[in-house]
């Protein structure tokens, strides 16, 4: 992953982007400290998706908080 300051990325955005549509990553630094990452998208996968969706629904079957949701803050503040 290369690095370019964020001047240089402002200046030539046009064409990073064009670098990264083909695969290129880029870290955008400040002052030499990266503060962001240019990456290309990754398409997303419907059926993963809707797969994480069903195990998530699944869990708030089977999962309780054991009390109201006041109590379980309270308990959470007096650790």
């Amino acid at each position: 992953m290369s690095l370019i300051g964020a001047f240089d990325a402002k200046t030539h955005l046009s064409e990073l982007l064009e670098r990264v549509e083909k695969g290129e990553r880029f870290t955008i630094t400040r002052h030499g400290k990266p503060v962001a990452e240019l990456v290309p998208v990754r398409p997303r996968d419907p059926a993963r998706i809707a797969e994480a969706l069903d195990r998530i629904e699944a869990l708030t079957r089977t999962w309780t908080l054991g009390g109201s949701v006041r109590d379980a803050i309270d308990s959470g503040r007096n650790r």
